[in-house]
């Protein structure tokens, strides 16, 4: 077999591949053996037929296609490994020769693939961020704490109008020029006053209501058939009720936590919001030490994995988020204020990101020979398994079923890489100090931010 290769853009090759009729027997003799298999002749046993009975029978031209069918992936994947050429995704195959004399002048076929661009690495010294410090303060704490007060708060009925911080108890109907859709009814709709976490205007409407009446006020959906569309809303409150929040002592502490004193449940807060602030810390340092580490890098995007980048975003939004819970993009569009084109020029640049991230991480993965252990692989393993709603066990299988190990082989690798670049670039908060990450909660946070970039390694496995 030969093979050339042909530049034909920073991110696209052609690759011309010559293979002689000796070096496709092989696939000639399985072609026939295939159709031996498939058919039947009378006068001779199923898998006997000899080849010049297929020849006549079924044509030599069927015998040649399916030679070429075989052969071709093969001869490819050949001809890709001797030119050394990473390659993205499926190639196109723009000519194949020779199929009709097969015998004389064996095969001939040309095949045009993209693949990853040259990328030049900056030094990593060079960059320089800032982030925020760690401060707990004494108002964090106390916030702390009042969240773990609502948690164990009681509610009770009032026998009076409604006021901000109440739980009301409501039913709703919407109209939409006129009409009240088939998802637009909710009934015995549990909302605090004041959470923000419903309708725009509905505090205003249910303030000063009491159990048994109604107001009716119009705002925009959120969700549902109609999200988008501006709707009359009447709100009808069924009941209004209380909330009641325990005492912040000694015997708080006990019920809430493994405490027994006040004082040792306030210091334990102060030192849990301690540790979530170094981890927001830390992921603020890889997110900005990525951001300066891209802007320092030019690279050609291949035109196709950034198409089908895009498409896979759009697809993904459209019927893995809006359509199960009924909504459309169109009404969400609405619902954001953006046009369309608005939309899909958001949606290029976000693509263009991942797939800039994931090159230039691979590239020093190669480059500092970065390696994954399997202990490594279990810790982000079960770190994803929890972001997914899955048992470790139920993620592992799913993966495993889908061929998607080398897919997490490569978050982790990619989290490393970047890691390698925070700990050579300086890192200070604003009040000047220099910040030394922990290697494992530096690693750990930028394998998050690689895992959020999986375009260009599909691409890659899709090719394998």
């Amino acid at each position: 077999m030969k093979s050339a290769v042909e530049t034909l853009n920073p991110t696209r090759v052609r690759l011309t591949v010559e293979v002689p009729f000796e070096e496709l027997k092989p696939s000639l003799d399985a072609a026939y053996q295939k159709i031996n298999q498939q058919v039947t002749v009378p006068g001779f046993r199923k898998g006997k037929i000899p080849a010049r009975v297929i020849d006549q029978r079924f044509g030599r031209a069927a015998v040649l296609e399916e030679t070429v069918n075989d052969a071709l992936p093969r001869f490819y994947t050949q001809a890709v490994d001797e030119n050394k050429v990473e390659v993205l995704g499926q190639p196109d195959i723009t000519e194949i020769k020779g199929v009709e004399d097969l015998d004389a002048n064996g095969l001939t076929f040309v095949a045009e693939v993209d693949i990853r661009p040259e990328i030049t690495l900056p030094d990593f010294t060079e960059i320089s961020v800032e982030v925020d410090p760690i401060e707990v303060t004494d108002e964090d704490v106390e916030k702390s704490l009042e969240q773990l007060r609502e948690r164990f708060a009681s509610v009770k009925d009032v026998e009076r109008a409604a006021a901000a911080g109440d739980i009301v108890v409501i039913d709703l109907e919407a109209k939409v020029d006129g009409e009240v859709p088939e998802d637009g009814t909710a009934t015995g709709v549990s909302y605090e006053i004041g959470s923000g976490r419903l309708l725009d205007g509905i505090d205003e409407a249910v303030i000063g209501l009491s159990a048994g009446e109604s107001k009716t006020f119009t705002t925009e959906l959120k969700g549902g058939s109609q999200a988008g569309q501006t709707s009359e809303v009447t709100a009808t409150v069924t009941a209004v009720q209380e909330k009641e929040l325990p005492e912040l002592d000694d015997e708080f502490a006990q019920l809430a936590s493994e405490f027994d004193t006040l004082e040792a449940l306030r210091g334990d807060s102060r030192k849990r919001l301690g540790r979530m602030k170094e981890f927001d810390q830390a992921t603020q340092a890889q997110e900005r030490v990525l951001d300066e580490l891209l802007a320092k890098i030019d690279i050609e995007f291949p035109e196709k994995l950034l198409k089908d980048e895009v498409e896979t975003r759009k697809h993904n939004l459209e019927h893995h988020q809006l359509e199960p819970i009924g909504q459309t993009l169109e009404s969400y569009l609405a619902a954001q204020g953006k046009t369309l084109e608005e939309f899909e020029a958001e949606t290029e640049e976000q693509a263009k990101k991942g797939i800039k991230t994931q090159f230039v991480l691979d590239e020093i993965v190669a480059k500092e020979e970065v390696g994954v252990n399997q202990e490594e692989l279990t810790e982000h393993l079960i770190r994803r398994a929890a972001g997914s709603g899955l048992s470790p066990d139920q993620f592992a299988q799913q993966i495993v079923s889908n061929q998607q190990v080398p897919l997490l082989v490569g978050e982790v690798a990619r989290g490393k890489a970047l890691a390698l670049v925070v700990e050579a670039a300086t890192v200070k908060d604003t009040n000047g100090e220099v910040i030394d990450f922990d290697e494992d909660e530096d690693e750990e946070a930028a394998a998050e931010a690689a895992a959020e970039t999986p375009a260009a390694d599909e691409a890659a496995t899709d090719e394998a």
